[in-house]
C-alpha cells in the first residue's frame, strides 16, 4: 500500500481528496493545523467504511515542525502521493494590505510548499515513483481583484510546478498543479452569490470537491504516467 499526504486535508476540498484516495486504496495521511478535531473525524470516517487514514498535525511555514513531523514517517517507507493543499485567503485591495497579510499568504502556500516537498523529496527520488500534485487557482491565472497576494502565492505554485518537474521527471515523478475555479466549500459560499456563478461560469454552477478530487485521483494514478509540468484548470469553462 502506497502512502500519501494531502496538507490542509480537513477543509472541503482537501477532505474530498482525502476520501478518493483512500478509496484508490493508499494510506492517507490527512494533515491538520487549526482543525485537529474536523481531520480526526475524516479519519475516521475513511477507516469505518474500509479506507486506511490517520490525521498529522503540524504548521506547514514552521520548517522545523514539518521536519520533525515527516522524518519518522519516511525513514523506512516513501510517502509517494502528496498533495500540496495547504492555503489560505487573506483578501484586500493592494493599498489597503497589510504587510502580515501578504506575508501570511505566501508563507502558507509557496513556503508550504517548499518545507512539505522538499523534506519528502529525496525518498521519493530512491523509490523511482511519485506523484506531486499542487492545488493551485485560476487567481493565478486570470488575477483577481482583492487578491493579489493569493495570486502571487498560487502563481509562484505553478512556476515550481514547472521546474521541479524538470529536475524529477527522470525518476518516474511527476509534478502538476490544479487550478480550480468557484468551488463549492464552505468558503466560496459566502463569496459568491448564484447569480454571480450563473454570471461568470458558462456550466452556471461551481464545481463540486469530488470532481477536484476526481482529477487530482487520475493524476496520482500510474495511468497519468506521461502528465508532467501541467497547469490544469478545472473551472467549468470560465476561462
Amino acid at each position: 500500500m502506497k502512502n500519501a499526504l494531502v496538507t490542509g486535508g480537513s477543509g472541503g476540498i482537501g477532505a474530498a481528496i482525502c476520501r478518493r484516495l483512500a478509496a484508490d486504496g493508499y494510506h492517507v495521511y490527512i494533515h491538520a493545523n487549526r482543525n485537529p478535531a474536523t481531520a480526526q473525524a475524516l479519519a475516521e470516517e475513511i477507516t469505518t467504511n474500509g479506507g486506511s487514514a490517520q490525521i498529522l498535525g503540524f504548521d506547514v511555514t514552521d520548517n522545523q515542525a514539518v521536519v520533525d513531523a515527516l522524518t519518522p514517517l519516511i525513514e523506512h517507507t516513501p510517502i509517494q502521493v502528496l498533495v500540496n493543499n495547504a492555503g489560505i485567503h487573506d483578501d484586500a485591495v493592494f493599498p489597503g494590505m497589510r504587510m502580515e497579510q501578504w506575508q501570511r499568504v505566501m508563507d502558507v502556500s509557496v513556503n508550504g510548499f517548499y518545507n512539505v516537498t522538499h523534506t519528502l523529496m529525496m525518498p521519493m527520488i530512491r523509490s523511482r515513483w511519485g506523484r506531486i500534485i499542487n492545488v493551485s487557482s485560476i487567481a493565478a491565472i486570470t488575477g483577481n481583484r482583492g487578491q493579489v497576494n493569493y495570486s502571487a502565492a498560487k502563481g509562484a505554485l505553478n512556476s515550481a510546478t514547472k521546474s521541479l518537474a524538470q529536475e524529477v521527471a527522470s525518476r518516474g515523478i511527476t509534478v502538476n498543479a490544479v487550478a480550480p475555479g468557484i468551488i463549492d466549500t464552505t468558503m466560496s459560499e459566502h463569496a459568491f452569490a448564484p447569480e454571480d456563478i450563473a454570471r461568470m461560469v458558462p456550466m452556471k454552477r461551481a464545481g463540486k470537491p469530488d470532481e477536484v478530487a476526481d482529477l487530482i485521483s487520475f493524476l496520482a494514478s500510474p495511468q497519468a504516467a506521461y502528465i508532467t509540468g501541467q497547469i490544469i484548470s478545472i473551472n467549468g469553462g470560465m476561462i
